[in-house]
């Protein structure tokens, strides 16, 4: 059977960098999507659309909390 390859800590870093950026452009672009509807009037549901892309945005640093001991 063939051996799994491991990964250095740098090297999963680097990875999980690249998919949490995803996170972070996805929650940016809901809160844009939000502006743009309170800009055409709509301002309630922009209003909705900028608390989902913060909820998301919120998903992403407790992803990363998460993932990562954060020390200070």
């Amino acid at each position: 059977m063939k051996k799994k390859k491991r990964l250095t800590q740098a090297e999963e870093f680097e990875i999980l960098k690249l998919v949490l950026d995803k996170f972070l452009w996805l929650g940016f672009a809901v809160m844009g999507f939000g502006l743009f509807n309170i800009f055409k009037g709509d301002v309630t549901g922009g209003m909705s659309w900028i608390v989902i892309g913060g909820i998301v945005l919120l998903l992403f640093m407790i992803i990363i909390v998460k993932e990562y001991e954060i020390i200070a």
